[in-house]
């Protein structure tokens, strides 16, 4: 299996997936942190993360999968919603929100 369909699968095995540097438990970037808490603050526990520092190949497969340049990235229903700016502005405007109910 590529690394394009590994992606594939866990963007569509999964409701709410975070790929990061680092863990939801640890983050290893300030980005990667702030996106954690914004998907805490709009009340998401339940997301899977993926650490891209793991493995280079999703770390770079994933910036390719989403065309995409930055991470973390977020995929709600097996869509790509955006990067932590893109969080931030749609948890301000309530779309975040609607987008973890759907």
């Amino acid at each position: 299996m590529s690394i394009q369909e590994q992606i594939k699968e866990v963007v569509t095995t999964h409701r709410v997936v975070l790929f990061m540097k680092g863990t939801k438990q640890f983050p290893q970037c300030g980005f990667s942190l702030r996106a954690v808490q914004i998907l805490q603050a709009a009340g998401c526990e339940d997301f899977v993360t993926v650490n891209v520092l793991e493995n280079e190949a999703v770390r770079q497969g994933i910036k390719e999968y989403s065309n995409w340049p930055t991470i973390p990235q977020l995929y709600i229903n097996g869509e790509f919603m955006g990067g932590s700016d893109i969080m931030m502005e749609m948890f301000e405007a309530g779309e975040l929100q609607e987008a973890l109910k759907a």
